[in-house]
């Protein structure tokens, strides 16, 4: 078949731009080898922020008598979790099949494993398939470290580890990052014990120390136990359940192990060599800043790019990449924000620079830092846990990043997102009203700690 189109992949990028395409009058083939909807409907974020809500459910009944409220003996019904889990993302695909099947005679979905045959020309379920443009879609797959010992016992990655029915008497945790850290609070909040052990010196290393910090005082006040600066050096079955050596010699027992230490692009079996699509050392696709590959006509988007993996980077991808398909101008893919949300509570989100980044790039900057628990809001619900930090320009006053650690954190950040998009100053949200007594009016009182913009 000859189409305009080929896109490998049904993730957040794949989807909206093939249907879009289509109903632009271009002819598609969509071509997925498993469930549709790619890593966030069936293993990331639909699944874990579904499981994590039942979670907190558990947590807020659990610890009511601090506002208090006595809610009795908390169960978990772990079974029914994973059920209503399942049921949603159930939902959630078959939302994908009706758009893919919404946009008309011009979307074709092939179901098998593509791979390149030759320059712009796919091979999927016994047939070729040629366009002058081909998207590259395939997402990521959990890392699996040179661990010895780690292929003789049964450990989890993300997926598996939310199909478990039975609660884990004690879940010890191979990695401190997004993944490590959402999972294993979750686990702790269904009744676990849960042990996390990463090589770095702090949990979500790539943060500002005082940042790492706000949530680790979080996670150690609900009984999560924390190995930091130690790397795992090899593992071994314990009976029924696990042992991990550390670096320093010493032992972690548990009944099971998560293994999250990073992701991998799924382009080792995508026959890119046939192609001509150059490949990084890690795998990931090499683009430049329209997203095109090496090969002529060849683009990349989503987890398979060397970028931030989030659903609203893909989606943002296909919605820059479209406007270049179909002859707009788009801005690069550099000139843009990419702010993001670690789902723990108290969830930690961010945009633009750390300091850490501010100052290995040599950037003049203002600072300040509050905790959470001044917010008045925080004070009056119990969500008095985690920090805020903001960085300004001095010459301009713009904002270059900011991190938030707080209650509904997420949503927060979205104040400073639209201000930087914008390129206005930070003294718009001094001079804004803010509604009291919100979460929100902390990110003023933030901003309001700057010496520049503080009252007298």
């Amino acid at each position: 078949m000859d189409v305009d189109v080929v896109v490998i992949g049904t993730g957040q990028a794949g989807v909206p731009l093939a249907a879009r395409l289509a109903k632009a009058g271009r002819r598609v083939l969509i071509a997925e080898r498993a469930e549709p909807g790619g890593t966030c409907v069936n293993v990331g974020c639909t699944p874990t922020k579904t499981m994590i809500a039942s979670a907190r459910a558990a947590h807020v009944a659990r610890t009511a008598g601090r506002l208090g409220v006595r809610a009795g003996a908390v169960e978990v019904d772990l079974a029914a979790v994973v059920e209503r889990k399942d049921r949603i993302v159930r939902q959630w695909r078959e939302g994908i099949l009706k758009r893919l099947q919404g946009a008309g005679q011009n979307l074709t979905l092939v179901r098998g494993h593509a791979r390149f045959a030759g320059e712009r020309e796919i091979e999927v379920a016994g047939q070729r398939h040629r366009a002058p443009a081909v998207v590259i879609n395939v997402g990521a797959r959990p890392a699996l470290p040179p661990l010895p010992g780690l292929a003789g016992v049964p450990w989890l990655d993300n997926r598996r580890v939310m199909e478990l029915v039975r609660l884990p008497e004690h879940l010890v945790v191979l990695g401190g990052g997004y993944i490590g850290c959402e999972l294993g609070q979750m686990f702790r909040r269904f009744g676990s014990e849960v042990t996390i052990a990463d090589r770095n010196e702090h949990l979500l290393s790539r943060e500002d120390d005082e940042v790492s910090a706000a949530i680790e005082e979080a996670f150690r006040a609900e009984g999560i136990r924390l190995v930091l600066g130690q790397g795992a050096s090899a593992v071994a079955a314990d009976g029924a359940g696990v042992r991990v050596r550390l670096a320093d010699g010493s032992d972690l027992r548990g009944s099971h192990l998560l293994v999250a230490v990073g992701r991998r692009p799924n382009t080792d079996d995508l026959g890119c060599e046939a192609a001509g699509v150059r490949l990084d050392e890690k795998g990931f696709v090499v683009v430049d800043d329209d997203y095109r590959a090496s090969a002529a006509g060849v683009y990349a988007v989503g987890d398979a790019t060397a970028q931030p993996q989030f659903t609203h980077t893909s989606w943002d991808d296909h919605r820059v990449l479209f406007d270049r398909l179909i002859g707009r101008p788009a801005r690069p893919r550099s000139a843009r924000l990419i702010p993001y949300t670690v789902f723990t509570d108290p969830q930690v989100a961010g945009v633009g620079l750390t300091e850490k980044a501010a100052r290995s790039r040599g950037l003049v900057h203002e600072t300040a830092s509050m905790p959470f628990g001044l917010v008045a809001r925080a004070i009056e619900t119990g969500e008095t846990a985690g920090a805020m930090k903001i960085l300004v320009d001095p010459g301009t006053e713009r904002i270059l990043g900011a991190t938030l650690v707080g209650a509904e954190a997420g949503e927060l950040i979205h104040v400073l997102v639209a201000l930087m998009q914008a390129g206005a100053p930070a003294r718009a949200i001094v001079e804004a009203q803010f509604v009291h007594p919100t979460f929100a009016e902390g990110v003023q009182s933030l901003v309001m700690r700057l010496p520049r913009f503080a009252l007298e």
